[in-house]
């Protein structure tokens, strides 16, 4: 069993996000090194108990967002963490101008979304 990928039956989000997110999770931690071996889509469903497609999705996702590559016959490596922390930079960038979009269209302004980012900059530090 990989142990690290939690699936909670009970979550709105799809299985398949969840196995993406928690691989995302475990790479950007640097707990999955560059070259890391993740397990065979069959092991990995039959582990979690879960349908193969949804890992095949999973999967999918990951190599199309950068955190993995496919090798033909070997299977799916990590990618360098430089690489995968891109992607996720790009990801976050996306869902936040989706965000500032939907924000604007409820009568916020770029300007007070602004200074709510700048609020949270402040109490980070």
């Amino acid at each position: 069993m990989f142990p690290l990928i939690h699936i909670d039956f009970r979550d709105a989000r799809p299985i398949y996000q969840q196995v993406k997110e928690g691989f995302c999770r475990l790479i950007l931690s640097g707990v999955l090194t560059p070259g890391y071996k993740l397990p065979s889509v069959r092991e990995l469903a039959s582990s979690l108990t879960i349908n193969p497609n949804t890992i095949q999705r999973a999967y999918r996702e990951l190599e199309q967002e950068g955190y993995t590559v496919s090798v033909p016959g070997k299977g799916s490596f990590v990618c360098d963490g430089d690489l995968a922390a891109q992607a996720r930079r790009r990801e976050l960038l996306e869902q936040l101008e989706q965000l500032a979009k939907e924000l604007e269209q409820l009568g916020m302004s770029r300007e007070r979304l602004i200074e709510k980012l700048r609020e949270g900059e402040k109490k980070d530090d």
